[in-house]
């Protein structure tokens, strides 16, 4: 699955044009390195978010197309904030 989507449907960011764009400006890495929207996420992978000082790490524990709103947090594990 594209990092760009994963992050929507997990619900980590509210839309797919708001996760290309962090993706596009370099604010996101995938296992310490920087990701493109486009890159193939898969279960294991540790992926960092940096919004202005902020950096919100997870590591990835299942990869689904379609989740319902309750199980999406079961889709990754929040490793800090």
């Amino acid at each position: 699955m594209r990092l760009d989507k994963f992050l929507k449907v997990s619900r980590i960011i509210k839309r797919r044009t708001v996760a290309n764009e962090a993706c596009d400006t370099g604010r996101v890495q995938i296992n310490g390195r920087p990701a493109k929207a486009g890159t193939q996420v898969k279960e294991g992978d540790v992926v960092v978010l940096f919004f202005g000082d902020k950096q919100f790490s997870f590591r990835i524990l299942d990869v689904k197309e379609t989740v319902k709103k309750q199980e999406c947090q079961d889709m990754y594990e929040v490793i800090n904030e």
